[in-house]
């Protein structure tokens, strides 16, 4: 079966879906009485992590929205609420002309999901951003960071940070690479083994419907990166994640307005569609365990072309 038959099904349930809990606003009231459950150094990474998305939150939508030239105030963007028996999830997006979509997920774990880790989950979030600018000079920005605990008292640090690409821009992929490099290096590490993660997936993926993610970025979906040592492993993901994130959008501005061709645009609509392809049918987050409305409006292309 190709893929645009293979598609069929699920797109035609996206605009409903999509519409029908844009306009959910989270609940935001809900205490978080897992943390109390964790021991003292777990609270204090825990805690570490609910402020690092807070302050995310604010940057990275205030850099998009300046990008759009649009005011913060002005622009609440699409939110959207989801419970499911293992998760909590918050969806925020902001649209514009220079960045098309910029969307945010985070998801609360309320226990271990249906072919994770084996398990009593006590504390977990997962907090991704998804860029779709404009210009196919710059690819889609996928960037994901998550923090577990479990009752045994054991935890997890992970992420996944790459730029899946349209036009590749050697100069621009080359200064992300040096980026991964220089922080890898600042902690003693190579990122070789994340390098190689990122390109290959998992034992999860299914390669014939993968995207392709530029090997300038990494995947923590592996080793620990200091094994024994969470904090210090979740100290590094977490810098990465946000210089990675802060010279990706840098890029957006340097090639906005720059001139395409047909050629370009081309390639940026296939790594789209290559995009919702992977979510579908090759990412097991998305294709198995996160509710569709969900997934769909925090990281879908603003458009797919077929």
């Amino acid at each position: 079966m190709d893929h645009n038959n293979r598609l069929k099904p699920a797109l035609g349930a996206m605009l409903g879906a999509v519409l029908g809990g844009i306009f959910t606003v989270p609940d935001a009231s809900h205490a978080d009485s897992r943390l109390e459950r964790l021991a003292p150094e777990h609270q204090a990474l825990a805690q570490r992590m609910v402020e690092f998305m807070d302050r995310a939150d604010r940057k990275y939508f205030a850099r998009a929205q300046a990008l759009n030239g649009t005011p913060t105030a002005t622009a609440p963007g699409d939110m959207l609420s989801r419970e499911t028996d293992d998760s909590l999830y918050d969806v925020r997006v902001t649209r514009g002309p220079v960045v098309e979509k910029f969307g945010r997920m985070i998801a609360e774990g309320k226990k271990t999901q249906p072919g994770r880790r084996e398990g009593e989950l006590v504390w977990s979030r997962f907090y991704s951003i998804d860029v779709h600018p404009h210009t196919p000079l710059v690819g889609m920005l996928h960037a994901t960071l998550v923090l577990q605990f479990y009752a045994d008292g054991t935890g997890f640090a992970g992420g996944w940070l790459g730029v899946m690409n349209g036009t590749r821009v050697e100069e621009d992929m080359a200064a992300l690479t040096r980026l991964v490099d220089t922080h890898f290096a600042s902690y003693g590490r190579n990122p070789g083994v994340y390098r190689s993660l990122i390109v290959k997936g998992t034992e999860d993926t299914i390669t014939e419907f993968r995207r392709r993610p530029d090997p300038s970025g990494v995947s923590f979906y592996g080793p620990p990166v200091f094994p024994g040592d969470l904090p210090r492993s979740y100290e590094l993901i977490e810098g990465l994640f946000e210089k990675f994130t802060d010279a990706y959008l840098d890029l957006i501005p340097r090639r906005t307005g720059m001139t395409v061709t047909a050629d370009d645009v081309a390639r940026r609509d296939a790594m789209r569609k290559r995009w919702l392809v992977d979510q579908l049918y090759s990412d097991p987050f998305a294709s198995k365990l996160v509710p569709f409305e969900v997934w769909s409006l925090a990281n879908v292309p603003p458009t797919v072309r077929f």
